[in-house]
């Protein structure tokens, strides 16, 4: 089976630094500043929908101020590497080693992700990734469509695992089972109003779910 994972919120813990990047940006820009609640709600979209959800009534040209204060904050902070949530490494070999294969689909950039899968040491555990800024951002299913494309797997194949409402919808458009995350950014009423196939408080809860029982 072909396993697609979000990365904000599923795989890295990232919310922190996301939700004070955008505040900081937000402050930049002369722009009222937003809760961290108003912030987490919109992670895993694509930055330009991100700014344009939490900005809704500002002009284009204060959206891309914002945009570029943004990117120049996670920039900044970036100096330590952000961590993976527990059990993530040793949940991907167990995966691996059971035969199945491993997707990303994120709302970051694709530089973004580039340098965390450096980072990390763990790009080459991926068969294919997606970014919200080479494609559509979610929860649009073209993303996941992609993926399906390039990696030949039926959607019938494949599942899509992701800590926000996006990932289950673009999962549900796509004809791909899904599974919430209860760790992340959205609380776990909001995810199961979706109806994934499963919702899990570990990373390594996967390994449960009989489709990926090693």
């Amino acid at each position: 089976m072909l396993v697609i994972l979000d990365w904000d919120g599923t795989v890295c813990n990232s919310e922190a630094r996301i939700v004070s990047c955008m505040q900081r940006a937000a402050e930049r820009a002369g722009l009222p500043e937003r809760s961290p609640d108003a912030i987490g709600n919109i992670i895993g979209l694509g930055l330009p929908e991100a700014v344009a959800t939490l900005f809704p009534d500002e002009p284009l040209a204060q959206q891309l101020s914002l945009r570029n204060y943004y990117s120049e904050e996670w920039m900044a902070a970036r100096k330590e590497p952000l961590p993976l949530f527990d059990g993530v490494m040793e949940t991907l070999d167990q995966l691996l080693g059971a035969g199945h294969r491993l997707a990303v689909a994120t709302g970051k950039s694709r530089r973004g992700l580039n340098r965390e899968f450096e980072e990390h040491g763990i790009g080459s555990l991926f068969t294919a990734s997606r970014c919200a800024d080479e494609t559509a951002s979610k929860p649009n299913p073209l993303m996941l469509r992609e993926l399906l494309d390039e990696t030949g797997v039926a959607a019938a194949d494949a599942v899509m695992v992701g800590d926000t409402i996006y990932d289950l919808e673009m999962a549900a458009s796509a004809g791909v089972a899904s599974i919430g995350v209860s760790y992340g950014v959205h609380e776990p009423e909001r995810l199961a109003a979706l109806r994934p196939s499963a919702i899990i408080d570990r990373f390594s809860e996967l390994l449960d779910w009989p489709p990926l029982v090693p």
